[in-house]
């Protein structure tokens, strides 16, 4: 009788097991990969919109879209961008007319994803000058730091302002000591490597910051995130000048002073020697960021 009750727990125990994974499974709702994926291709040049294979900025914008996608996307040149809000700017600066393959990843529910490729040719024709390279490079390696003490080293303003702290002006204080920020160095080599020694904590915005992949700690203070977990990293650079504006540009998810995702370029408003200033629009397409370094 002891087996004949055992056994008829076991049974009920494993019908309610049964039902309650049902129930769970059922939350989940059904997984469908997106279908139907495109990628847009404008090649930019002064500004506007320009033929293939565009006029030799090597700037180019693109765009994917999909039925059933709710996130997207893009591996160009073995770079990983995350189109959030509209479209993805990016500059190839090998020079010459070359051919290019552009991959775009649809994430659809349940984790599904799809993805397209194309092939793009794109034509880029600028050479920097050489006293810009030597300032970033000393014609070997040189690293560079926040320069804390100048007014408006770190600040943001509307998108397309050329002035340093527009909406947020800083008088050349340590006011963001003990964010991650102050003790990064940026080194950059006359070969095209970048590396961001990061001292192991970074400094950027709220959502944002989580692209990089970090463990996603760090203590929020309003919409900036102090002190993100994150390792020394090395990349590359490069500079162009769409509409003949100086551009610092790096690759994958390289960054400079605080986190603010967009499309890894910053215009160069001034430099000097020793210095130069740099300004950034985010991926929020919200405000322009602008970071003033120097050597260290």
């Amino acid at each position: 009788m002891k087996n004949i009750k055992y056994i008829i727990g076991i049974f009920i125990f494993s019908v309610l097991l049964f039902t309650s994974c049902q129930d769970d499974d059922g939350e989940v709702g059904d997984i469908i990969s997106p279908t139907n994926i495109e990628i847009s291709v404008a090649y930019i040049d002064q500004g506007a919109e320009s033929q293939a294979p565009g006029l030799g900025s090597g700037e180019v914008v693109f765009t994917a879209s999909a039925d059933n996608a709710s996130a997207y996307q893009l591996i160009i040149q073995g770079q990983t961008k995350v189109q959030s809000i509209g479209s993805v700017a990016h500059i190839f600066t090998t020079l010459g007319t070359k051919t290019y393959t552009v991959t775009a990843i649809a994430y659809g529910t349940g984790g599904a994803s799809s993805s397209k490729s194309i092939q793009v040719e794109v034509q880029a024709l600028y050479e920097p000058p050489a006293d810009l390279l030597e300032m970033l490079t000393s014609n070997s390696e040189r690293t560079f730091r926040i320069d804390v003490d100048t007014p408006n080293y770190f600040g943001l303003g509307p998108i397309g302002t050329t002035r340093l702290g527009e909406f947020y002006p800083n008088g050349g204080t340590p006011d963001k000591s003990g964010t991650g920020m102050y003790d990064d160095r940026y080194v950059f080599n006359i070969d095209g490597t970048f590396t961001h020694i990061t001292n192991g904590a970074v400094f950027g915005r709220e959502v944002l910051i989580n692209e990089i992949g970090g463990p996603g700690d760090g203590t929020a203070d309003g919409a900036d995130i102090l002190n993100y977990t994150y390792a020394d990293y090395t990349g590359s650079w490069s500079l162009t000048a769409p509409g003949g504006v100086e551009t610092l540009s790096l690759s994958g998810l390289g960054f400079i002073g605080y986190y603010i995702g967009g499309n890894h370029s910053y215009r160069i408003l001034e430099r000097a020697n020793n210095t130069f200033s740099l300004i950034s629009t985010d991926g929020n397409n919200e405000f322009d960021w602008n970071f003033i370094l120097i050597a260290d």
